[in-house]
């Protein structure tokens, strides 16, 4: 039996680049506020290009060398889509030509990569399908009030993802936890895409704007996420002792600094590219994963242990253990 393998990553950040001092001149905010207190030194801003054209170059990169037929689904995990309807997820199908694949999106906020790579195991591991696509996406600066220092500092636009296929002769995927709870679903809103001109301060209803209520956001992560970690790796005490690395949601520095204290797992092994992006909710999580594989951190030769995290709207969390 053949068992499903993150086999190639592949990434897509807009051009522009906004960094902290640039924010000032259009908010109450300098350099040094929003440093201190998220480790954000910059973001990418996508001007133009919409959530399924980011998906789409990810998409191109992950298919490069493959016959683009042979792809059996694509599955785009965002909150902010092109469209209520078609998905981004088919809009990506259309732009790479590949005919073959069932498309769909999954809609968890910050834990939509994991949500989307766990659906995406579950598919391959039915014998049904080989080979698919699983893409996080986001224009997060479509749905941001640029004069609200609280929300409009924190986020980023970006891409990224991975090639997943049953050609592992060993598990990757060891164990895993995803949860919701609906019952503190208004902690982080955002009814629709107001705002099509970043950067604008203008703009329609402020209700219909990202809002979040910072300390829910921050109590929930402290108390549920913390705990699903722990107690996923302690019912897994034997993998968790091999424990490499944690690729969690880069919400912000100080939330990845209270998980790594709450969970009793050295800071360092928490991976981090949040500085250079921001969080880009449902792309963090790949994003950072496509960054490390670069630099030569992680490898994809299925020898290190790796604790994926995802945490955000919904509210959502869900943790998966895997060899990558």
């Amino acid at each position: 039996m053949s068992f499903p393998k993150i086999t190639k990553v592949a990434k897509y950040v807009p051009e522009l680049v906004i960094p902290n001092n640039q924010l000032s001149e259009i908010m109450d905010t300098t350099d040094d506020w929003i440093t201190s207190r998220t480790g954000i030194h910059q973001r990418h801003i996508a001007t133009s290009e919409t959530t399924s054209q980011l998906a789409s170059k990810v998409a191109k990169k992950l298919v490069a060398t493959l016959d683009v037929k042979s792809i059996d689904f694509i599955i785009v995990a965002t909150m902010t889509p092109d469209y209520t309807t078609p998905s981004t997820a088919c809009l990506v199908q259309q732009e790479i030509g590949a005919t073959n694949a069932f498309a769909l999106d999954v809609s968890a906020a910050c834990s939509g990569f994991v949500y989307a790579l766990s659906t995406a195991e579950k598919f391959l591991l039915s014998g049904i399908y080989k080979k698919g696509l699983v893409i996080g996406a986001e224009t997060m600066s479509n749905i941001l009030n640029w004069q609200d220092r609280s929300t409009a500092v924190l986020f980023g636009d970006g891409a990224a993802g991975v090639l997943i296929e049953t050609t592992a002769s060993d598990p990757m995927f060891l164990a895993e936890k995803l949860q919701a709870d609906g019952s503190r679903a208004m902690a982080l809103t955002a009814r629709k895409l107001p705002n099509n001109q970043p950067l604008d301060v203008l703009s329609s209803d402020e209700q219909s704007f990202l809002a979040m209520d910072g300390k829910k956001i921050f109590d929930f992560v402290l108390r549920d996420v913390s705990g699903q970690i722990v107690t996923l790796l302690a019912n897994n005490s034997e993998i968790a002792q091999s424990l490499d690395y944690v690729l969690a949601h880069q919400a912000n520095e100080r939330i990845l600094d209270a998980l790594a204290k709450k969970t009793k797992i050295a800071r360092d092994k928490f991976l981090s590219n949040v500085r250079y992006y921001g969080n880009t909710s449902a792309a963090s999580i790949p994003l950072l994963l496509a960054d490390k594989v670069e630099d030569g951190t992680l490898t994809l030769t299925g020898k290190q242990t790796v604790l994926l995290t995802g945490f955000g709207g919904g509210l959502t969390f869900g943790s998966l253990l895997i060899k990558l």
